[in-house]
């Protein structure tokens, strides 16, 4: 059981995405025809013939223009891949931290309540993924000008999740 919740892109974000994504460009749809590319919409690899998408998201800016934020330079977006269609979001069964591969390296980047990075930190991930995600948060939310948390994968930077105050 974790202590904190990995948020999935929120559905209004994906539709808007499965048009043009937030680099200004067309979501181009394909059919996999491997398995495992993180799916960011519900938060597991996708399955052989699934149709998924690689679009740019820029999730810091998303949830600025909610809060009224003003990341400034921290703004970026990335790549991430999604289901080209609307699809049903994490399973309510998925347990764990998605995308936990022991030794794979994460950065855990805190960010204030104007978005800005107040701290952050190289992870490899142990062999029990959920006791070393919980204390990355830990340590994180234990700054009480810490906001929300973005998870990403070291090896190409893409976004992984989002983990927000309680």
């Amino acid at each position: 059981m974790t202590g904190y919740e990995a948020r999935p892109i929120e559905p209004t974000a994906l539709k808007e995405l499965r048009d043009t994504d937030d680099a200004g460009y067309p979501c181009v749809p394909y059919t996999a025809e491997g398995s495992g590319s993180p799916l960011r919409c519900c938060l597991r690899g996708n399955e052989p013939g699934e149709r998924i998408a690689l679009v740019s998201y820029a999730p810091l800016r998303r949830w600025a223009a909610a809060a009224w934020a003003r990341p400034g330079a921290y703004d970026e977006q990335g790549p991430v891949f999604i289901h080209a269609e609307e699809c049903g979001g994490p399973a309510p069964e998925r347990a764990g931290y998605p995308f936990a591969r022991t030794g794979a390296l994460r950065t855990v980047r805190r960010y204030d309540a104007e978005g800005r990075i107040v701290g952050g930190r190289l992870m490899e991930i142990p062999a029990d993924h959920d006791r070393g995600f919980d204390t990355a948060f830990d340590e994180a939310f234990a700054d009480p000008a810490v906001e929300l948390v973005h998870v990403r994968a070291v090896e190409y930077g893409c976004f992984q999740f989002e983990v927000r105050r309680g």
